[in-house]
């Protein structure tokens, strides 16, 4: 990684750029036409950000020289609120996007491997997250130790115990 580039704690400021990695986080294949911007809103797409600052929020912020270029954070679910990559109450689903143009640069292996330190250190046992298995994030985290739990349309609940 780029030694310019700095993670810190995300705060509720951050809100909105967690709303932008929120839609860039969504995997369109190449050549496919992005979806509009509102989908963000969609009731299960909306719940990864939706009154952020509950019990067991954590977001991770990167930036290069104060400006955000991207995120990793997780938020807890239960049986009765739950969305894609749900696997128990216990276990915190991740997102995670990081802006274009530092793709391939080593920021997301960067923030995966801080969120999973500052993830265990507040007592947290396995992570789970959701994933289109075409995307090239999948080998990220299969790197990580993620293994396919589940299927959910056509993206995988993946899980791993730290």
């Amino acid at each position: 990684m780029r030694k310019d580039i700095q993670i810190r704690i995300g705060t509720d400021m951050d809100l909105p750029f967690l709303s932008d990695m929120l839609y860039e986080a969504i995997y369109i294949p190449e050549g496919e036409p992005r979806p509009s911007r509102e989908i963000v809103n969609d009731s299960n797409m909306a719940k990864y950000i939706q009154d952020w600052g509950r019990e067991g929020d954590i977001a991770l912020i990167a930036t290069e020289h104060n400006k955000a270029v991207g995120a990793i954070w997780v938020r807890l679910f239960t049986d009765d609120y739950k969305t894609y990559g749900y696997v128990d109450s216990q276990t915190p689903i991740i997102s995670m996007a990081v802006s274009s143009a530092y793709r391939g640069l080593g920021v997301g292996n960067t923030l995966l491997i801080e969120l999973k330190k500052l993830v265990k250190e507040k007592g947290y046992h396995a992570l789970s997250l959701s994933v289109d298995p075409n995307n090239p994030a999948l080998r990220l985290y299969e790197r990580h130790g993620f293994v396919k739990v589940g299927v959910d349309g056509t993206s995988w609940d993946m899980k791993v115990t730290l």
